[in-house]
């Protein structure tokens, strides 16, 4: 796949991530509102556009990461995708724990 057709198959993913996001929240307005975990990133997100690999959820964008990479060749599967963020979804825990410090000291 040359440059071109990578940035146009990037460009129809972001599309389609979008589109399926739209979907759910269509399908069930309250997975808008539903949050979880992310077992990618670990950011809190909301359950719409969501999707499960194997028993890991993955928020909105982590699917749209795993889907581009994987659909590059650049990863395998999923699992992979969760090694290569392990510095994000770290961040973000610690930025949780602060975060909840700061409250619970509030």
């Amino acid at each position: 796949m040359n440059k071109e057709e990578e940035l146009e198959f990037i460009k129809n993913m972001q599309e389609a991530v979008d589109i399926m996001k739209l979907d759910d929240i269509e399908d069930n307005p309250d997975s808008e509102f539903e949050e979880f975990q992310c077992d990618c990133c670990a950011k809190t997100a909301c359950v719409a556009g969501s999707i499960m690999y194997g028993d890991k959820h993955f928020c909105n964008d982590c699917v749209l990461i795993a889907e581009i990479a994987m659909g590059l060749g650049k990863v395998k599967d999923a699992s992979e995708v969760i090694e290569l963020m392990e510095d994000k979804r770290l961040e973000e825990l610690c930025n949780y724990i602060k975060d909840e410090e700061k409250r619970t000291l509030n």
